[in-house]
C-alpha cells in the first residue's frame, strides 16, 4: 500500500508518488502508496507508491457517518509532532468525502503516534500509515484504516502546502496515508484528490523533509505525529477553496 506517487513517477510516478502502497505522492517507483506521480524515484503511482494497497474489508457503521457534512466546514487539523506544529485547513468543497474521513480518523486518535515515512526533497513528505507506529519498517506504506475513499480529483492544483491523499494505482483505493507538498508538482493534479492546505508550520514541513534519509526516502529518524487536535477555522483560516 505504499503508495505514494510511486508509480507516478512510477517511474516518476512509480517512483516518486505518494500512494497508498498508500501513499500518494512521491514515491516513485514505490507506488506511493499510490503514486503521486512523476516523481522520481520512487514514484510510482501513487504518490505513496508504496505499494499497492490491499483491498479494505467492508467497514462497519460507527457514529460519525451520520454526522451532517455541515459539521465538517470550517474545520482545522493541528498536527503536533515531534518536529512542531503543522496546521491544516480543509476543502469541504473539493474533497468532502476525504476531508470527512480525515476528521473523522483523527478524532478518534487513529493517527497517534504514526510516522511520517516518505520524505523526498523538492516534492512532498507522506505520512498517515498506522503501520508506522508498531510495525516492520519494510511494512511502512503498505498500512490503511480499512476503509477506502473514492477518488475526489479536483481544479486545486499541487503547489507548494498542499495537503493531497495518497493511493496506489487504483483511483478509488485512498485511506489513511496522506502527503503535504514541499514543492510545486503540476504531474499530480487531477490524479490525486487534494483536500486541504497548509496555514501554519511550512517550515516544520521543511525540516521533515530535509532530514537524513535512506534510499528508499524513509527518514533515518521519521518524525511522529504525537496527536491531531481538530478544531474550528478562525476567520483568517477560512475563505472560499483556490481554483
Amino acid at each position: 500500500m505504499k503508495t505514494i506517487i510511486s508509480a507516478l513517477l512510477l517511474a516518476a510516478l512509480a517512483a516518486c508518488a505518494p500512494a497508498n502502497r498508500d501513499s500518494a505522492a512521491p514515491d516513485t517507483a514505490r507506488t506511493a502508496g499510490t503514486t503521486a506521480t512523476g516523481y522520481s524515484s520512487t514514484t510510482s503511482s501513487s504518490v505513496s507508491n508504496p505499494a499497492t494497497p490491499t483491498p479494505a474489508p467492508a467497514p462497519k457503521a460507527s457514529a460519525e457517518e451520520n454526522r451532517p457534512m455541515e459539521y465538517y466546514k470550517d474545520k482545522v487539523a493541528e498536527l503536533h509532532t515531534s518536529a512542531g506544529e503543522i496546521d491544516i485547513r480543509f476543502y469541504p468543497d473539493a474533497a468532502p468525502n476525504h476531508v470527512k474521513n480525515f476528521i473523522d480518523l483523527a478524532e478518534k486518535g487513529f493517527y497517534n503516534g504514526s510516522k511520517f515515512h516518505r520524505v523526498i526533497p523538492g516534492f512532498m513528505i507522506q505520512g498517515g500509515d498506522p503501520n508506522t507506529i508498531s510495525g516492520p519498517p519494510s511494512t511502512w506504506g503498505t498500512g490503511g484504516s480499512g476503509k477506502n475513499i473514492d477518488a475526489e480529483f479536483n481544479s486545486v492544483k499541487h503547489k507548494r502546502g498542499i495537503v493531497s491523499m495518497a493511493r496506489s494505482s487504483s483511483p478509488n483505493s485512498a485511506s489513511s496515508q496522506f502527503f503535504v507538498m514541499v514543492a510545486d508538482a503540476p504531474s499530480l493534479d487531477n490524479q490525486y484528490s487534494v483536500f486541504g492546505q497548509v496555514t501554519k508550520g511550512m517550515d516544520v514541513a521543511d525540516k521533515i523533509v530535509n532530514a537524513p534519509r535512506d534510499a528508499s526516502d524513509r527518514p533515518n529518524n521519521p518524525t511522529t505525529i504525537d496527536k491531531i487536535v481538530i478544531r474550528d477555522a478562525k476567520p483568517d483560516e477560512q475563505g472560499p477553496t483556490p481554483k
